[in-house]
């Protein structure tokens, strides 16, 4: 799902020092290795929030369905931190918004820009890389508790 052609250098941007994943390989692809914290706790919604909209533009409260639906909270997801993410993804030019009308009352839908999709990329490496380490954790686990204990 890479949006950027990689085949030539791209000039050093502000987006670079706010790097999601923590390397590009050869092909600048987004490379992630390790498990390094990534900020404040709401950070953690942000990639879900992202893959939402790569699907298309959509409403907050479509979002916290969404969410919902993914089951990543432990209880009802809080509405006002995924408005949060939306406005510091928006501040950071991840996503735009605009007002929508119709029947019922306007809405604010969001979509993801250019540097969105780049960050997406991004966010699957650390995704894919954190997916390799819980598979780890797990395959020692399950060799340590079906081995005699000492």
């Amino acid at each position: 799902m890479l949006r950027a052609d990689m085949s030539e250098p791209q000039p050093a941007t502000t987006r670079d020092s706010l790097a999601i994943a923590s390397d590009r390989d050869a092909a600048g692809v987004p490379v992630h290795r390790g498990w390094a914290p990534l900020g404040s706790h709401h950070r953690w919604m942000e990639p879900f929030v992202t893959v939402l909209l790569a699907g298309g533009a959509a409403h907050g409260y479509a979002i916290v369905g969404e969410l919902a639906q993914l089951g990543i909270t432990n209880g009802a997801v809080d509405v006002g931190q995924v408005y949060r993410v939306l406005r510091d993804l928006e501040a950071a030019g991840l996503v735009r918004s605009s007002w929508t009308t119709g029947s019922g009352p306007a809405r604010r839908d969001y979509q993801l820009t250019d540097a969105g999709y780049a960050a997406l990329d991004e966010w699957a490496a650390v995704m894919k890389e954190r997916t390799r380490l819980v598979g780890e954790f797990d395959a020692r686990y399950l060799e340590s508790v079906t081995a005699p204990r000492r």
